[in-house]
Formats: structure tokens, sequence, C-alpha cells
């Protein structure tokens, strides 16, 4: 007896485990016929659909004693009835499709069933009057028929369709317009003011993005402590959205690691650091760090050196940050004194380009420069030539402070 339990239980327990694994499959499975139906089919609708009109119309063609006299009248019926059946087909094509399309889109396709109903139905036309099925109304004298019905009522749907894209398009345009603008808020906050003040320094800057959002960056940031000030400027790939946000993220490094260090040359590596193994995300860059006695000292990564008293500086070149770990800067040191103008600058300038297809060019930025002229002049007059990238310039002047300083 304890036997013949044991083997009761051990073939129940099969069975629930069983009768388990089925609940499991059928969950994984499509819940009605109409789903799976249309998993198969939709792959397949634009095949389907020709096979069918092709033999729709060889199917018609002798339906109606087209040969009537080469087909038997035996043959044609049968043939007649078959073009029943492709119409009836069609017909549930149609209301497949328009199922995914409820399922898919919700209130939309629920507005063009009954329009793809009475499209279909109007296709039996000639069948229904056979039948005896009223398909034609004489509402105050005019002649209505089913198909005028329903291709109304297609025209109908189509450009309540239509009018709700639209719409939809519309808001779309708005909600980005809005997400835009508060993008360039956004970027217009974390952008220094356009003239700073420091002991001994005179700071004016430029900032003419390309379009709404700018790949352009450029921090400015004293030190309390030591009286030194940290100027940062860079250039990110790209324009636009994706190019702003790659700004907001290195402004937002450049913050936290000035907490840890002002070196200009520990700055670029922890910013390589922040982009490498990010996609395409690239950066030229250049850190700038004046002490209060004059003395600076510029790290580059890729970007355009600076013009000192209107003569670019020599500076070797060196690799855009994110394009390779443990890439090595170059670094020069040299004085500012009394009355020194630095300039530094984006591509935006000497990349500017005329109507005939002219760079302003470096020579132009040259002439400008030797002539004194402040930020805003280069600014303007590069944008006045053709602006194609972001603009910025960002102007230092040593003032009369800094020699007293030195005293």
């Amino acid at each position: 007896m304890q036997s013949g339990k044991t083997s009761l239980d051990l073939r129940t327990r099969s069975m629930d485990i069983q009768r388990s694994d089925l609940f499991k499959t059928l969950e994984r499975l499509p819940t009605n016929t109409s789903t799976l139906l249309l998993t198969c089919l939709l792959p397949w609708v634009p095949r389907v659909v020709a096979a069918l009109t092709m033999l729709y119309g060889f199917s018609n063609a002798l339906g109606e004693d087209l040969f009537y006299t080469l087909t038997p009248q035996g043959v044609s019926a049968a043939f007649h009835l078959v073009a029943i059946g492709i119409r009836l087909s069609f017909l549930g094509l149609l209301v497949l499709i328009v199922v995914h399309g409820i399922r898919q889109q919700g209130r939309e396709g629920w507005l063009a069933l009954p329009a793809v109903v009475l499209v279909g139905i109007a296709q039996f036309q000639i069948d229904l009057v056979v039948l005896h099925v009223p398909t034609i109304w004489y509402p105050l004298g005019v002649g209505i028929g089913l198909s005028d019905i329903a291709s109304a009522a297609l025209s109908v749907v189509i450009f309540a369709l239509l009018l709700r894209r639209l719409q939809q398009s519309l808001k779309r345009q708005r909600q980005m317009a809005l997400d835009v603008k508060q993008a360039q808020e956004v970027q217009q906050v974390i952008l220094p003011q356009a003239l700073s003040s420091f002991p001994g320094l005179e700071i004016a800057s430029e900032y003419r993005p390309a379009r709404e959002v700018g790949g352009d960056f450029f921090q400015i940031i004293p030190d309390l402590t030591d009286g030194s000030v940290l100027i940062v400027v860079g250039d990110v790939t790209g324009k636009g959205l994706k190019a702003g946000m790659l700004v907001a993220l290195l402004v937002g490094a450049i913050r936290s690691t000035v907490e840890m260090t002002t070196e200009p040359i520990g700055m670029l590596q922890a910013l390589n650091r922040r982009l490498l193994r990010r996609g395409d995300a690239q950066a030229t860059c250049l850190v700038l760090r004046i002490e209060k006695d004059g003395s600076a000292t510029l790290a580059n990564a890729g970007h355009i050196a600076p013009y000192l008293n209107g003569e670019p500086m020599a500076m070797e070149g060196a690799l855009p940050l994110g394009m390779m770990e443990g890439a090595e800067f170059s670094v020069m040191h040299f004085k500012l004194n009394e009355r020194d103008r630095l300039m530094l600058m984006s591509d935006g300038i000497a990349e500017a380009t005329d109507a005939n297809g002219n760079l302003f060019g470096f020579e132009r930025v040259h002439d400008l420069l030797r002539e004194s002229r402040s930020a805003s002049d280069v600014a303007t007059a590069a944008q006045k030539f053709g602006q194609e990238d972001d603009i910025s310039v960002i102007s230092v002047t040593c003032t009369a402070k800094l020699t007293s300083a030195l005293v």
C-alpha cells in the first residue's frame, strides 16, 4: 500500500509539473487568435495583397464571362465564387490591419474601423442587390449608394487622421522648442559674465552660438586663497542639443575638478578621463592659470593657441580630450606684463565663411588683433563675414593694478 501511494504521489507531481509548464507556455503565446494571425501576416501583407490582387483579377475575368466563348458556364460560376472569396479575404485582411492599428495607435485605429468596414462591404454592393439587400437610398429624392457613403466616410476619416497627426506634430514641435529654449537658458546660466574684473586683470568675453544651443564653453574661476585666476575654454564636437549636453557635462566636471586641483595639466588629465569611453564625445580645451604676480601656466589639448599682443603663441600640438587614455598635452609658462593683452578664441572665428566659400582665416584674425581690437570687435567681424560655427572670444588684459601688486 505504501509503495502504491508513493507511486501515485509521483504521478501527481509529474502531472502538476507538466500542467505548470503548459500554463507558462500558454502565457507566452499571443492572447487571442487575431494577435497570432497579425504576428504571422504583417510581415507578409504586401506579398499577400499582391497575390490576392492578381488572383482576383484572373478569377473576376473568368467569373464575369469575359471569355464566354472559351469558358464553360460552370467554370465561370466557380470562378465567380472564388472572386467573392478573395474579396472576403481582402475584407478580413483590412479588419486585421485595423485591429493591429487599434492596439498600436488606440483612438486612430477605432476611428478608421467604421470607414474600413464600410469600404469592404461596398465591394459586395452588386452581390447584395442580387440578395435583395438595399444598397441605394433616396433621401430628398437624391440617390445615395453604399459606395458613396463608404467613400465619404473614408474621406472624413483620412481628413480627421491628418488633422490629428498635424496637431500631434505641432505639439511635439512646441515641446521641442521649449526644450531648446530651456537648454539655452541653462547654458546662459553656466557661462560667466561678459565682463569680469579681478585685481590686476580685466577679462572680457563674447559668446555667439551658431544655433540656439552652442558647443563652445569657457569658465573663469578665481582662487580667493592665493589670488590666482583660472580660465578654461574649449569646443566640443558637434552642434545643437547634443553638443549642449556635452558642454554641461564638461562645465560640471571643471567645477568639481577645481575642488581637487587647479594645475592646468592636472585639469586636462581629469577632463580627459571624464570623456573617455563616451562614444564620439570629444573636445578641444585650453586651461590657463594666471598668478597674481603675472606668471602664467598654459596647458592645451588641441585648442587654438592664444594670441599675446596680437601675435600667436608658439605651442606644440596635442590631441583633443576624449581621444586616448593617458594622452600628453602641451604645456608652456610665460609672464604677463602691464598692458599685455591675451586673446583666447574658438575655431569659429577662423572658420567663418562668406557667401563665396572664402574662409575668414588666421590672416584676418592676425590683422584684427594687431589693431588691438576688443573681444566684441573680433566676434562681430567674424559673424558679419559669415558665421558657420560657434564663436567665443575671451580677452585678458593686465591693468595697472597688477604693477602695483608687484611693487
